[in-house]
């Protein structure tokens, strides 16, 4: 039991060491959120209280000690970034990440560790059309979705033409096969800004089965795959 323990600290500690999870940062009343998961991140800036959608951009992304390296896959701010190359440098004190990304170096605060049963980066491969599953092949015009340990964004996006859809972000839940999100900003209706939406969930392998009801109040069957 106390190796077990031991080792348990030890991956915690680990963890804690790397950029790998969700971390926030306040500028007034202005969020900044970044997510690093799964070999890619996403940076994105809004205000709650004004249910303001502000900034996103994001893309792929190889940490290594000290270093992060990637490609663009969206900007909202600047289209012409998507498809160029990125280098930065990050380190990890007392807690705190600095990182240069958005145009700027700040400090952010880690609000969780990117561990949990949904944490990773994932593509919509399927979507209920008529009572039949029809499977969404990869193509450059894609919909993904990153969830940390307690964050999720979702964005559609194409990475040949650096066209941008929309998107959507928040925290949430995962307990029970239930699904939970807690909306903190919605590119394309502000309104949607304070709602909560909970879904069916189940993993099975590399795939999560994901059903209940749209923003708009329609019925989705998705699968998204790692």
């Amino acid at each position: 039991m106390l190796l077990l323990s031991v080792l348990g600290l030890m991956a915690m500690n680990t963890l804690r060491d790397q950029p790998t999870g969700a971390w926030v940062r306040q500028e007034g009343n202005i969020t900044h959120t970044l997510v690093i998961i799964d070999d890619y991140y996403s940076l994105s800036s809004f205000d709650i209280s004004g249910k303001k959608f502000i900034h996103t951009e994001g893309g792929t992304c190889s940490v290594e000690a000290g270093s992060m390296t990637g490609t663009v896959e969206y900007n909202t701010s600047e289209r012409q970034k998507v498809g160029s190359a990125y280098k930065t440098e990050w380190s990890i004190k007392k807690g705190k990440l600095t990182v240069a990304l958005g145009g700027k170096t700040a400090a952010w605060e880690r609000t969780d560790d990117g561990s949990g049963p949904l944490a990773g980066n994932w593509r919509i491969t399927g979507r209920d059309q008529g009572g039949k599953m029809v499977e969404i092949k990869p193509a450059a015009r894609k919909t993904i979705k990153l969830l940390s340990g307690k964050r999720f964004q979702w964005a559609a996006i194409n990475t040949a033409t650096g066209e941008f859809f929309g998107t959507g972000g928040g925290t949430y839940t995962f307990e029970n096969g239930k699904y939970t999100e807690y909306i903190e900003f919605f590119s394309r209706d502000s309104s949607r800004v304070g709602m909560s939406l909970s879904f069916d969930g189940k993993v099975e392998g590399r795939n999560w089965h994901h059903s209940g009801k749209s923003s708009k109040g329609d019925p989705i069957s998705e699968v998204w795959s790692r």
